[in-house]
């Protein structure tokens, strides 16, 4: 069996650049920012996720960069009914205090991980000035890493639009491997993003690697 050394090992080519892909991340300013499911529902409890806190603290830093450079924001949030962790109408499912709309920011609900899957979201983008096929860059925050972010942006991609995803503004959880081991939530989260870049959108590491 061959093994592959680490030490010595090179990354494949991504897809993105096989597809001659820009991987220049946008200007804030020049984008609209998707806060994605920023709910009280991965602070706390069973769906608790590792550095939900720093990401929080990191989304409100972004948010408050982008409402200063006049960018739009568009909010989304998982509804999953009553007397779940996802129900919008109590405390548990709510978005945020820290990342809360303010007036004139739309709210999309949704009930499955990409964001664009039966929901208002491609009419709210259309109405911001950036429709499907048109190339806008957007800017994505939030949870899950693997699941939320990762369907969205792949959804963005597929609509026409060149997605972001800003890394210390999104966290995960560990899970368990179907061979039963643990993966810690550092590595889900790294798997995701790379799987991201791969393909379907940019990385930045931190919300000031962000270009005004």
């Amino acid at each position: 069996m061959n093994t592959i050394n680490p030490e010595t090992a090179q990354p494949s080519t991504t897809l993105r650049d096989l597809s001659g892909l820009d991987n220049q991340p946008p200007r804030l300013s020049e984008s609209v920012l998707i806060m994605i499911d920023f709910q009280n529902t991965y602070r706390t409890g069973v769906m608790a996720l590792d550095g939900a806190e720093e990401a929080v603290a990191a989304g409100a830093r972004l948010l408050a960069r982008a409402r200063a450079a006049g960018t739009p924001v568009v909010h989304i949030v998982n509804d999953g009914g009553e007397n779940t962790p996802y129900d919008i109408r109590a405390h548990i499912g709510a978005i945020s205090d820290e990342v809360a709309p303010v007036d004139g920011e739309p709210v999309v609900v949704k009930q499955v991980p990409n964001a664009f899957h039966a929901t208002e979201l491609e009419k709210t983008l259309t109405e911001l000035g950036a429709a499907p096929g048109s190339g806008k860059a957007l800017v994505l925050a939030g949870f899950m890493t693997h699941m939320c972010v990762n369907y969205t942006a792949q959804g963005a991609f597929y609509l026409g639009y060149r997605p972001t995803v800003v890394a210390e503004t999104t966290a995960t959880r560990a899970l368990a491997a179907p061979d039963g081991t643990l993966l810690p939530a550092s590595a889900l989260q790294t798997a995701a993003l790379t799987t991201i870049t791969d393909l379907f959108g940019t990385v930045v590491p931190t919300v000031e690697a962000l270009p005004a």
